[in-house]
């Protein structure tokens, strides 16, 4: 049975087991006057605060009726194994305790792995629903509204604002969505899957690594379908690398601190190589003849990830322009000594710069780093066109002008 397949059954006994458990009370209780039900808490009443960190870890660990443990041996013994890597790396038993009392595994998250937008959608469709007016709008708003605190990051990291309050927007909507899935169950469900499980077990014990320092409380630790975290969307690994406390305030917090936020998205652009004063790339124009004028002169890359690799080896841009690339309006290339890479995608053609492998770097889709690239130059002010959604052509239909042949019956 594939881990696909087993996870998909220790739900359905997940469901079944937690009905029998509602169930079993009532019908084996005797007839007689039931005990009242307990009161709702008056309208407005504040919430019992939640349990920190700590006071988790110094309770014993219990599992909640409604989400009771997976039942799959497999998966007990995968997680009995992930628990020694944990010990093995220094994390305390109370924190491993208290986070696999959370772990049920999600089907979900799986059918949403296999079904990305980046990877589902040409680039003119994945451009037309997300760089949309309302996000353009807020993206505007948010500049502006944000530009002292957009000013200080700038000058500390050597980020463009405008790149900052694009990945900001595409990440998360402007923090208006940064995950609501717990991150431990969700990173665990991916690690058995077996797809990607070197990456997501490592991922999982970073999570487990985030909680046993005290960065955030385990009920807080919540992100994306994905195991992404907060509105930058970090996954574990890159929060311990890249986050920053740019308030000064003691934590880390990529969840609700927005210098935290654009601080740490900052450093990891700046970490991975964003080049301050250099562009992300442009649109451009090839000649007729493009191919037989390139020649081998620029091969497909052979390493990196599958969006690297649909990159040529870079060239000088006075040599694309020698060959006779120009730019989208059809002008010539300006003259300079910046090394620049080819990519054709979905009948669009650029020509992108060390800053655009940056951001590949942060999402490896040439769809999400054109967007966050078009986006940053809109709010720059430099109004070009973006990538129009193409539309299958429908079949012409027939007028009374031409009438439509009827096929010839069949012979018998």
């Amino acid at each position: 049975m594939t881990a696909r397949a087993r996870i998909r059954l220790m739900w359905v006994v997940t469901v079944v087991a937690a009905t029998i458990s509602v169930a079993a009370p009532a019908l084996a209780q005797a007839p007689g006057p039931r005990p009242p039900a307990p009161a709702p808490p008056p309208a407005g009443a504040p919430a019992a605060p939640a349990p920190t960190l700590a006071e988790a870890a110094a309770a014993t660990p219990t599992v909640p009726t409604a989400t009771p443990p997976p039942h799959d041996p497999a998966f007990a013994a995968w997680l009995a194994a992930l628990r020694g890597d944990a010990l093995a790396a220094g994390i305390r038993p109370a924190t491993i305790d208290a986070a696999f009392a959370t772990i049920v595994a999600q089907p979900v998250v799986l059918e949403r792995d296999r079904s990305q937008a980046e990877f589902t959608l040409s680039l003119g469709q994945y451009v037309a629903r997300r760089l949309t007016p309302a996000l353009l709008r807020l993206a505007r708003d948010h500049a502006r509204r944000e530009q002292r605190l957009l000013a200080r990051v700038e000058r500390a990291h050597k980020v463009p604002k405008s790149i900052l309050v694009s990945v900001w927007g595409l990440e998360s909507n402007f923090g208006r969505f940064a995950g609501v899935r717990p991150t431990v169950p969700v990173l665990a469900t991916l690690a058995y899957d077996g797809r990607r499980a070197a990456l997501f077990r490592g991922e999982l014990l970073n999570a487990l690594r985030i909680l046993d320092r005290g960065d955030i409380e385990l009920e807080r630790l919540k992100g994306s379908w994905a195991g992404a975290m907060g509105q930058p969307q970090f996954l574990p690994s890159s929060y311990l690398k890249f986050a920053q406390d740019f308030d000064g305030d003691g934590r880390r917090d990529i969840w609700t601190s927005l210098p935290d936020v654009l601080a740490s998205i900052a450093n990891y652009m700046a970490s991975n190589g964003w080049v301050h004063g250099e562009s992300w790339g442009r649109r451009v124009k090839l000649p007729p003849d493009f191919d037989a004028r390139l020649g081998a002169k620029a091969p497909l890359r052979s390493e990196g990830c599958r969006a690297v690799r649909q990159l040529t080896e870079p060239m000088l841009l006075n040599e694309w322009r020698a060959i006779g690339v120009r730019t989208a309006k059809g002008t010539p290339l300006p003259r300079a000594a910046l090394a620049a890479s080819l990519l054709r995608v979905d009948q669009e053609t650029f020509l992108v710069y060390r800053n655009y492998e940056t951001l590949l770097t942060y999402n490896c889709a040439h769809s999400y780093a054109i967007a966050v690239g078009l986006l940053a130059d809109r709010l720059d002010g430099r109004l070009e066109s973006w990538p129009a959604a193409k539309k299958a052509a429908r079949p012409a239909r027939p007028t009374k002008r031409t009438p439509v042949k009827k096929p010839a019956p069949k012979r018998p």
